[in-house]
């Protein structure tokens, strides 16, 4: 058995790819989850589609995402992060620039639902949180706090960048630039995600001290790592095991409502307030600030779950769905632009907290050993609503001339997972 690369930096290893994801998932998640919003009526006007089906693209991306999931769990689980985040990266960025040549409808549909959302969950999702989980034990919350963090704050900018550049070169430029930035990034994603756990590199998790003695073994420095882990009450459950408890299941619902919620809302805020009178570069600013307010909800929310105790973690996504009751319900009652930007406000801080509260959970559960098939499945039990949920903001938009009724749909969806989401207990191993 070979013996563990030693390697003390100055700076935890971990840290420099926890730098780098949040980059980069901001760039690919902010460019799809954001900025789609922007490119939405450009592109339903130049193919001649109407909402509904301008919609389908995004959850095309997500159905997809959704079925290979599971296998981008395994692969990262069984062969490390790094190739399977270079992969996803140059599927995400030729997608990108293929938006900038189509002329059909169905290259719409292959460019960015096939190519840009598989991509994206491919490279920029599943794996990237299982390089971060690998990495990290006592300051998970914080390493997820701090990529989810920059992916909010790389939307903000982004959208500040897209909505001038959309108006002033056109949406397929945009496209292109976008795509080549995201090719730049492969030599970084190659030096910085580690295709193994810090234990190889003869560290422990989170940049624990821990000085090595003259020819000590590998699985010696495993065991190390599971005297720590240990100490911090991590416990390492199978695939299996998993998905056999009750909490995994109760964490399932309430991301599916997240990403019905969330996933239509995103997709047509920036229709929505130009359809109520709100010009185009003003609408650009107050989705900017709604993607703002996820900021610190992403950050704190993170710190705050490395505080609280295994059994009341949970309390921050029942925190996050009230959120989303509020702003929807002040929104509907009010109808004025107070409550739209109460709205914006309430769904930022809720949906930049959701994800990575529902990440810190599944590692605090359920440990590092099977994380990646662990969240690989949760992802796939989305696909149906990451498909349905934009179409469904569309279609209520296009028999109704408003959005309301898609509002009130959320509104009853968060509500029943604040309840949800309060049943949720840690697991116990048998």
């Amino acid at each position: 058995m070979s013996e563990p690369k030693v390697s003390h930096p100055r700076i935890f290893t971990g840290w420099w790819s926890v730098l780098f994801i949040g980059v980069i998932s901001g760039l690919g998640h902010g460019f799809n989850t954001y900025g789609f919003s922007v490119l939405f009526k450009p592109i339903a006007a130049e193919l001649e589609l109407n909402r509904a089906f301008t919609s389908v693209a995004a959850g095309i991306g997500r159905v997809e995402g959704g079925i290979v999931s599971p296998l981008v769990g395994w692969l990262s689980d069984k062969f490390g992060p790094r190739w399977v985040v270079l992969i996803g990266i140059s599927i995400t960025a030729s997608g990108m620039v293929f938006m900038y040549f189509i002329s059909e409808v169905w290259q719409y549909y292959l460019a960015w639902g096939a190519m840009i959302g598989l991509g994206l969950i491919f490279g920029l999702t599943v794996a990237v949180d299982k390089s971060i989980n690998d990495w990290f034990i006592r300051r998970r919350g914080l390493a997820q706090g701090i990529k989810f963090g920059l992916v909010g704050l790389f939307g903000v900018v982004i959208l500040q960048i897209m909505s001038p550049m959309v108006i002033s070169r056109g949406w397929r430029p945009t496209c292109l630039i976008f795509g080549i930035i995201m090719f730049a990034s492969l030599p970084l994603a190659f030096f910085l995600i580690k295709p193994r756990r810090p234990e190889y590199y003869g560290l422990l998790p989170d940049g624990a001290e821990y000085t090595p003695a003259a020819g000590e073994k590998k699985v010696e420095m495993t065991d190390r790592t599971a005297i720590y882990a240990s100490s911090l009450q991590e416990t390492e459950f199978t695939f299996k095991q998993a998905i056999k408890t009750r909490a995994y299941w109760l964490l399932v619902v309430g991301f599916m409502v997240h990403n019905f919620v969330a996933g239509g809302f995103n997709v047509h805020v920036f229709p929505f307030l130009t359809d109520i009178g709100i010009s185009e570069s003003v609408a650009g600013g107050m989705m900017g600030m709604m993607v703002f307010f996820t900021v610190p909800s992403r950050f704190f929310g993170g710190i705050i779950a490395d505080r609280l105790p295994k059994g009341r973690v949970q309390l921050l996504l029942v925190v996050a769905f009230t959120l989303q009751v509020i702003g929807m319900s002040t929104y509907l009652l009010s109808g004025n632009l107070a409550g739209v930007y109460v709205l914006l406000a309430c769904h930022g801080f809720s949906s930049g907290m959701v994800m990575p509260v529902t990440v810190f959970i599944l590692g605090r559960y359920f440990g590092r050993n099977a994380f990646g098939s662990i969240l690989g499945t949760m992802v796939s039990f989305l696909a149906p609503f990451g498909l349905l949920s934009p179409f469904y903001y569309g279609w209520i938009f296009d028999t109704t001339g408003s959005y309301n009724v898609a509002f009130m749909t959320a509104l009853a969806l968060a509500s029943l997972a604040i309840f949800t989401t309060l049943l949720i207990r840690p697991p116990e191993k048998t």
